[in-house]
């Protein structure tokens, strides 16, 4: 008791924090535009101090993030709005966006783990998660595209699949097909809850993925919000099925869905939680008006993410993130 215990006698070291967060813990996203030629980005006017990246310069942001720590990576491909069509048979051909992206940045960082983004939203004309029947996203159909997407990735030489569309049996598909086509080293990071989220506006616009949808939402097939025990249905079955990581998206707004996870299955396999689009924005956006501080609030939202308790954090702050930590700033 007081005034023996004193609480605040160690709060002048930082050997007593209790979490600690690391440029290991980091995962880069990219967004890679087929349209864009040499080296050459777009920025994405939603998401400030993001682009749009051709395969050229996304060798070299990569090589960037590398040089700071980085370690991994997640790819988004946008092909031309003239290849895609109702299938999304886009995704998974040879010289698809992804696919060449892979090659190109493999050949120059061979040792980076590379997860490739898996899903049809951003190959599809109506910017669905999959293939449409009666004018909705049928499930078992889709299964089959996804395993060929997944073979697709993993044949260019991608790391990590991470399949994204919510599609109810997804792991169990990949992982059937990857395993039958030799790939049985090719890991599976799925988007296991993934919740329904207005969050998802800016990484829309970036993506060119179901920003005007042709018809519907998304509603069928990413979580309502308002649930978090399906969460952790949704989290047994991938694993059950042969995820080898599972992740919670998005993550700041849902950090007790990561602390169920975390505490349910966190001894089973590593958990990832995605700092989304919408989180990003509105960081970026208060501290340009001088509302926020933006490193400080930046850091603290991703030690919450971190102390919640996921493994790995896909966030677009990962390069700043990575500067203040080289200088222990946090």
């Amino acid at each position: 008791m007081f005034p023996r215990v004193r609480l605040r006698r160690l709060r002048r070291w930082r050997l007593i924090k209790e979490t600690q967060i690391s440029v290991d813990d980091l995962i880069l996203p990219v967004f890679i535009d087929e349209t864009i030629e040499g080296i050459g980005k777009r920025p994405v006017e939603s998401m400030p101090g993001q682009y749009r990246f051709s395969i050229e310069s996304a060798v070299e942001e990569v090589s960037e993030a590398e040089s700071l720590g980085i370690k991994s990576v997640l790819l988004f491909g946008i092909p031309a709005p003239e290849s895609k069509d109702e299938n999304g048979s886009g995704a998974y051909k040879k010289e698809g966006v992804i696919q060449r992206a892979v090659r190109a940045i493999k050949k120059e960082h061979e040792d980076l783990v590379v997860i490739t983004d898996l899903c049809l939203c951003e190959y599809t004309s109506h910017g669905h998660c999959g293939l449409i029947e009666n004018g909705i996203v049928a499930n078992d159909p889709t299964l089959e595209v996804l395993g060929r997407i997944a073979v697709s990735h993993a044949e260019a030489g991608a790391d990590i699949v991470a399949p994204s569309g919510m599609i109810d049996g997804m792991v169990k598909a990949i992982r059937e097909e990857l395993d039958s086509t030799g790939f049985t080293d090719t890991a599976i990071m799925s988007y296991a809850a993934k919740y329904n989220s207005a969050l998802y506006g800016p990484f829309r616009e970036a993506a060119d993925s179901g920003f005007n949808h042709k018809f519907g939402d998304r509603s069928s097939y990413q979580m309502d919000f308002s649930n978090a025990r399906e969460a952790l249905r949704e989290i047994e079955l991938d694993i059950a099925e042969g995820a080898d990581i599972v992740m919670v998206k998005p993550a700041i707004f849902y950090l007790d869905i990561i602390y169920r996870v975390s505490a349910s299955f966190g001894f089973n396999l590593p958990l990832a939680a995605y700092n989304v689009s919408g989180e990003y924005s509105m960081i970026t956006t208060a501290s340009e008006k001088g509302y926020l501080n933006r490193e400080e609030v930046m850091m603290e939202g991703l030690v919450a993410i971190k102390r919640a308790g996921a493994d790995l954090i896909i966030t677009y702050f990962a390069k700043e993130a990575a500067k203040l930590l080289s200088r222990n700033r946090i």
